[in-house]
């Protein structure tokens, strides 16, 4: 049995060649669902507000209220960055020194003198964009047009 030297080589090029196109396609799908991560996020924080000085009105559990817009400003994105072929890594979320603690709740102010309950917002906004479906239809999008390349 001769093994076709010509049709293996043209074989494993065209395998090389979807690999990347899937690769590329995987960067950008993670490019495409961290910003609109981001932008689920902003529209959390934007759900209630109160006047600087007052009581907050959104009660532990809900997203915390908008006061300054500070919080919501320092929402971002950092990548995607390469983790392997085809794996890429995006983060998203609040550069605000305070951003964590009103997410997750804690110990806060001068001597942990404030107990903070937490007021999550990434979170329900990342599980609201999965449950919709929204990210999972990102990437199928994506690797579907990747494949029909192909």
């Amino acid at each position: 049995m001769a093994i076709d030297v010509v049709g293996v080589t043209q074989l494993n090029r065209a395998l090389e060649g979807m690999v990347a196109s899937l690769n590329t396609a995987t960067r950008s799908a993670t490019a495409q669902a961290s910003h609109l991560l981001e932008r689920e996020i902003k529209k959390t924080l934007a759900t209630s507000s109160h006047p600087r000085g007052t009581p907050t009105p959104s009660n532990p559990g809900e997203p915390p209220s908008l006061v300054t817009g500070t919080l919501r400003r320092s929402i971002t994105v950092k990548g995607p960055v390469p983790l392997g072929i085809g794996r890429w890594e995006a983060q998203v979320g609040p550069t605000a020194v305070y951003g964590r603690v009103q997410e997750l709740g804690g110990v806060t102010g001068r001597g942990g003198a404030t107990e903070l309950p937490a007021r999550p917002y990434v979170h329900p906004s990342f599980a609201k964009l999965a449950a919709s479906g929204a990210l999972t239809s990102l990437y199928h999008s994506a690797w579907r047009a990747a494949i029909a390349r192909h």
